[in-house]
């Protein structure tokens, strides 16, 4: 089992531009959230302070970014999107 952050409690923000992704990529808030309770895995992101949270949907892997908001306890849900090729080098391999 995945040692989940502190933070993976905290109440859910969904940015504006993740609202936006989830019409162009065809997934809902409650898609997102199915993803985010079926995660396998969490990495640093390439951007300081947001993480990526390794997920799948609808038989395909995704990611989650999210960047945890520690003074008001909430973790912002920043994008999301299906995983092609090969991982971020640096990165461990996709589960």
């Amino acid at each position: 089992m995945v040692p989940w952050p502190y933070w993976w409690y905290f109440a859910l923000v969904f940015s504006f531009h993740v609202r936006k992704r989830m019409l162009e990529r065809r997934f809902t808030e409650v898609d997102l959230r199915a993803m985010l309770e079926h995660a396998t895995g969490v990495r640093a992101d390439i951007v300081a302070g947001r993480f990526a949270i390794e997920t799948s949907h609808e038989g395909q892997r995704w990611e989650v970014i999210v960047e945890p908001e520690l003074d008001e306890e909430d973790l912002v849900v920043v994008t999301a999107y299906p995983v092609t090729g090969e991982p971020p080098p640096g990165t461990r391999a996709w589960r």
